[in-house]
C-alpha cells in the first residue's frame, strides 16, 4: 500500500509521467493490496464474533471505520476535485462489516458461492440507468466514475465473503491453531504486531507524510 502511494504521489507531484501510477503492475499490485484488505475484513470479522456477535465492538469499530471513510472523502474532495474518494476502501470496509453479519452463521461454502456470483454478476451486468451518482457505488454502472479510490461492493464484497468462509473453514478444520504457535517477541516482529494493530491509523496517517516529505524535498530542490 505505502508503495504504491509512492508511486501516486510520483505523479501527483509532477515526478512521473501522467498515467504512471496507473501502469499494470502498478494497477495489479494496488489491486492485489485492496484484495487483501477486504479478504481480512471479512476473516477479522468471522475470527471476531466466531461464537456471537459482540454488537458493542462491531459498532465502535464500524463507527470508526466510517468516519474515517467520511473524512477521507472530505480531504480528497478538497485537495482532488476532480476525482474525490467517494466509495474507496474504508467505505467497502465499512460495507462489508455490516454485510458480512449475514453469513456469518451460514455453511462456509455458502459464503464462497455468494463471492463467486457476486463476481460473475461483476463480470455480465453492466447498466446505463445505474450511472446515477447514487447507485454508482454498486460498480454496476457502464462507466466507471472518475475517483483515486474506487471500490464498489460488485465486486469488492466477494473477497470479504471469502474471507468469512476461509476463516470458518479454518476453524472448524482446527487449522488456526498453528497460527498461534509463534510468539512474535522480537524487535521486528513487535513492530509487525503493533503495525496490524494499528493498521486504520497507520493508512489514515501515511499518506500525508508522504505527501509532507515530497513538498519538502521539492522546496529543498528548489522545484
Amino acid at each position: 500500500m505505502t508503495v504504491y502511494h509512492f508511486v501516486y504521489d510520483l505523479e501527483f507531484f509532477a515526478l512521473k509521467e501522467s498515467g504512471y501510477s496507473e501502469q499494470l503492475h502498478w494497477w495489479m499490485l494496488a489491486t492485489v493490496v485492496a484484495g487483501s484488505f477486504v479478504f481480512l475484513t471479512g476473516a477479522s470479522l468471522y475470527l471476531a464474533h466466531a461464537h456471537k456477535i459482540r454488537w458493542r465492538p462491531w459498532s465502535q469499530r464500524l463507527a470508526v471505520i466510517m468516519l474515517a471513510a467520511l473524512a477521507i472523502t472530505g480531504v480528497t474532495r478538497f485537495v482532488t476535485p476532480e476525482s474525490y474518494i467517494f466509495f474507496g476502501i474504508l467505505h467497502m470496509i465499512a460495507f462489508a462489516s455490516v454485510a458480512g453479519l449475514a453469513f456469518l452463521r451460514a455453511p462456509w461454502w455458502l459464503a464462497a458461492a455468494a463471492a463467486a456470483a457476486i463476481f460473475a454478476i461483476d463480470e455480465s451486468v453492466s447498466s446505463e440507468w445505474l450511472n446515477a451518482s447514487s447507485v454508482s457505488w454498486l460498480g454496476l454502472a457502464s462507466v466507471t466514475p472518475m475517483a483515486s479510490d474506487f471500490r464498489p461492493v460488485f465486486p469488492w464484497l466477494a473477497p470479504a465473503l471469502l474471507g468469512i468462509g476461509t476463516a470458518k473453514l479454518c476453524h472448524r478444520q482446527g487449522w488456526l491453531h498453528g497460527l498461534a504457535i509463534p510468539k512474535l517477541d522480537g524487535m521486528l516482529e513487535r513492530a509487525v504486531r503493533f503495525l496490524g494493530r494499528h493498521s486504520l491509523l497507520y493508512y489514515l496517517l501515511h499518506q500525508p507524510v508522504l505527501f509532507v516529505l515530497f513538498w519538502m524535498w521539492l522546496q529543498l530542490a528548489g522545484r
